[in-house]
């Protein structure tokens, strides 16, 4: 799916992490489509990353794939390396892999704390310093967006290590945009809503009671009848990396099916289309 806008990432270098599958695969294709001119992904799984990075080489931009695992202290500046020797630039970041096990307050073991908060704020955190770097080095004015969650607002009691890294990241977008304005390097945040991907495909397929029907369940439990699409979200991602979204730094965007403090409305109509 391409939009008017495609084409505006001409020439860029862009750098996805979990870029395999999800959203990180739906953002790198985006960025192929646009017009980029190199993608790097990363993730744990090689053959899905090789896979993911033919598929996007096929749509014409040269693609690599960086087995890495982001829990791990090094990964992040071992990517950023990998992407320097690979293009010697860098002009567009998005930080969309994360961690989305379960565990709240009360059940949540020090080992799982460390390994959510170093997989979904640390690597991200190292990821932006490096990309900054080498944006400045190369004195790039480049864009970065954070993948975050509506869970960072609160989140589910199971969810409370997730919201914690999620929450986290979101304070992190806005001090890294007001840190690299000067640089003219753009930073926002996304909150994202429910997500039809094979992260929460899995997760549901274990925990859900609805078993393979999760989906449909799901789906009927939200305002517009479905859950989000990773496809629609990379539209949105590809936007705030092109020179459309200006000047627009420090935002964090809620992207759910609802608003936030609001309450559903009991005599809503049912024929909405």
């Amino acid at each position: 799916m391409t939009t008017g806008l495609s084409g505006d990432l001409r020439g860029a270098v862009v750098l996805v992490t979990g870029g395999a599958q999800g959203v990180g695969g739906a953002a790198a294709r985006r960025a192929a489509e646009w017009g980029a001119a190199g993608v790097v992904i990363c993730g744990r799984d090689a053959q899905k990353g090789v896979q993911a990075a033919a598929a996007i080489e096929a749509l014409g931009p040269r693609c690599l794939f960086v087995a890495a695992d982001l829990a791990e202290a090094d990964a992040p500046a071992q990517i950023i390396a990998e992407c320097d020797r690979a293009f010697g630039r860098l002009d567009g970041l998005v930080n969309a892999a994360a961690l989305t096990e379960r565990a709240g307050l009360l059940d949540a073991d020090a080992a799982f704390i460390d390994r959510m908060l170093a997989t979904n704020l640390r690597a991200p955190y190292l990821l932006m310093q490096g990309a900054a770097q080498l944006m400045r080095r190369e004195r790039i004015q480049g864009a970065m967006v954070n993948v975050l969650s509506v869970n960072a607002h609160c989140g589910l009691p199971e969810l409370a290590a997730y919201s914690a890294s999620k929450g986290g990241l979101a304070t992190l977008t806005r001090n890294a945009a007001n840190a690299l304005a000067p640089d003219r390097i753009r930073v926002n945040g996304i909150y994202l809503g429910w997500t039809d991907t094979p992260a929460e495909h899995d997760v549901q397929q274990r925990e859900s009671r609805y078993g393979a029907d999760w989906l449909a369940h799901a789906a009927s439990s939200q305002p517009f009848g479905r859950l989000i699409d990773p496809e629609e979200l990379a539209d949105l991602i590809a936007f705030l990396l092109s020179r459309h979204a200006g000047v627009m730094t420090g935002a964090l965007i809620d992207y759910g099916q609802s608003v936030l403090g609001g309450r559903t409305n009991p005599h809503r109509r049912e024929d909405a289309q």
